[in-house]
């Protein structure tokens, strides 16, 4: 089979996937947050934790939930990197060093999984599970329920509640991640994922070389790590590692889980607001820009410039034999496009122009479907932008499902859009005025450039790929990537809570003749068509100095 006919039958075989899950899963995730009902466990956890299961929040009252239950988390993860000698399980590693720790304590509290480090020469196996394996579920579900809170928004009544944050993250760890992480993970194992407790062995090769062979947990923290669009590898090579991803099936389950949930949750939000149309319109959007950017990745990957690689049809450095250019092109669109930064082939071996397609994923906002909940409320905030810039139009006030969109609700919007591309810019241009952060780069000229780039940009918007030839941990680089993670992941949460806050105490609007309609093919094109603008205004003049002037040169 060649390699395009490879390619095609992947795609559509995740196409398939995809397509047939959307539904069940979106059914299914409306009902745990839609049910009343409150089991026999769920009712002792939250007496345990003094919850009253029956009670709502206000935005500002979610909000400081968010808040705490995530600082409580960056503080018991920071102790346990820094204090792994003394616990068990530890496989003999030391303890982290304090800024990288923060780095790693930051990432994955804030759904970002950035790695300075070498997860099988630097962690042990209690640090892999009781550490990152446990973020990886509650920083998932923090950004499903944010989604949530804003959705529930829209069907208020002049009231502000917004649920119970508390309830949510249960139900969303123990309903919904947790059961089909358990079954993702069998059926890694199944297909040679390893899941043990094995030492690292030491063997001799039959060509007289010694190898060492590590064990651990892998197939459990790499289930979570898709399904929670989380993306930290146990090894290094992440899912390029053969005990991590085996084979091209497992490749494609994997892109499978890293995309089910956000591309369900829209479906979800339908169902929540009896308004399914609604709910398509935004999976639309979703659908047209992830088909557009991951079409472009691939034809740019297997139609490589340069006479010989023209010949061989493409470029299979960076690449794994195991899953070729397509599969890998198809890897790299999904995981930048859903904030998961995990890899199966080096994002920096792709062309210059392709790997300017992955940060442009990122640059985004992640919306194409971005990570679990981040994708659906940041597409939401672009929806009410559209329906806000069509009303000064025709001079009438903009109104989306119901609401009416003021002044307040586009500061809140405004403030959203602009934070992450303040933090990411602001922060390359600091770090490339650092001497030490400079010393940190591999390359020379644009692709130097884009290789510093690309790292906030990651950090910015809580993707945690990289380009493979920066060398980022250093005391600068950890510290400042931390913060920009941290910024990159709270501030847009809380603006998106005072937002639904915002639209929660209004009353319904009742649609008229003047009403924009939000669920045709039109709007969605309109939607795209912002989401393009807004990322072209911010971020072009970086990419034109990065991998633009590096691919077109």
């Amino acid at each position: 089979m060649s390699e395009l006919s490879s390619t095609l039958f992947t795609d559509l075989a995740l196409v398939v996937l995809i397509g047939v899950s959307i539904v069940p899963l979106g059914n299914y995730m409306a009902k745990v947050f839609q049910s009343e009902k409150v089991g026999r466990l769920e009712k002792r956890f939250y007496s345990s934790i003094g919850i009253d299961a029956r009670s709502s929040q206000s935005w500002k009252g979610y909000a400081a939930s968010l808040l705490s239950f995530s600082g409580i988390s960056i503080l018991f993860l920071y102790g346990i990197l820094r204090l792994q000698q003394y616990l068990p399980w530890s496989e003999g590693f030391k303890g982290m060093s304090p800024a990288l720790a923060w780095n790693t304590a930051i990432s994955f509290v804030a759904n970002t999984n950035w790695q300075n480090y070498s997860g099988e020469s630097t962690l042990g196996y209690f640090a892999q599970m009781a550490g990152l394996a446990i973020q990886n579920f509650a920083s998932a579900a923090a950004g499903i329920v944010v989604a949530i809170a804003l959705v529930r928004a829209f069907n208020a009544r002049h009231g502000e509640s917004l649920g119970n944050f508390w309830v949510d993250m249960y139900r969303t760890i123990f309903k919904i991640l947790l059961p089909f992480s358990f079954i993702a993970t069998l059926i890694l194992m199944l297909n040679g994922a390893i899941q043990n407790f094995s030492a690292t062995r030491t063997i001799h090769t039959l060509a007289g070389a010694i190898q060492h062979i590590p064990g651990g947990p892998v197939a459990s923290q790499e289930a979570i790590k898709e399904l929670g669009t989380n993306g930290g590898g146990f090894f290094n090579a992440n899912s390029s590692h053969p005990f991590e991803n085996p084979s091209g099936f497992t490749n494609l389950l994997e892109i499978f889980l890293l995309l089910v949930i956000p591309f369900a949750l829209p479906w979800t939000m339908g169902k929540l607001i009896n308004n399914k149309k609604q709910g398509l319109a935004i999976l639309g959007a979703m659908v047209g820009i992830f088909l557009a950017t991951t079409a472009a990745t691939t034809a740019l990957e297997l139609h490589h410039s340069g006479t010989a690689l023209k010949v061989a049809g493409s470029s299979m450095v960076g690449k794994e034999n195991r899953f070729g250019v397509g599969s890998s092109a198809l890897f790299a669109s999904a995981t930048t496009s859903t904030s998961t930064g995990a890899i199966d082939a080096a994002h920096e071996s792709f062309t210059p122009l392709a790997g300017g397609v992955l940060m442009l994923n990122m640059m985004f906002g992640e919306i194409s479907p971005g990570g679990t909940g981040s994708g659906l409320y940041g597409m939401l905030i672009l929806a009410m932008v559209t329906v806000f810039l069509c009303g000064l139009m025709v001079g009438r006030t903009p109104e989306f499902l119901g609401k009416k969109i003021q002044a307040k609700e586009i500061k809140f919007a405004s403030l959203y859009i602009l934070t992450t591309p303040l933090l990411v810019l602001v922060g390359a241009g600091v770090a490339f005025s650092n001497s030490g952060a400079r010393k940190s780069i591999s390359a020379t000229g644009s692709h130097g450039l884009s290789e510093l780039l690309y790292a906030f940009t990651s950090a910015g918007n809580n993707n945690g790929s990289a380009f493979a030839g920066l060398s980022g941990n250093t005391p600068f680089l950890n510290i400042s990537l931390g913060l920009v993670m941290a910024l990159g992941r709270f501030i847009p949460m809380l603006l998106v809570l005072g937002l639904a806050g915002s639209i929660a105490k209004q009353g319904v609007v009742p649609e008229s003749k003047g009403t924009l309609s939000t669920r045709n093919g039109l709007f969605v094109a309109l939607l795209i068509t912002v989401a393009v603008v807004v990322v072209a205004l911010t971020y072009i003049p970086a990419l034109a100095l990065g991998p633009l002037a590096e691919g077109l040169r």
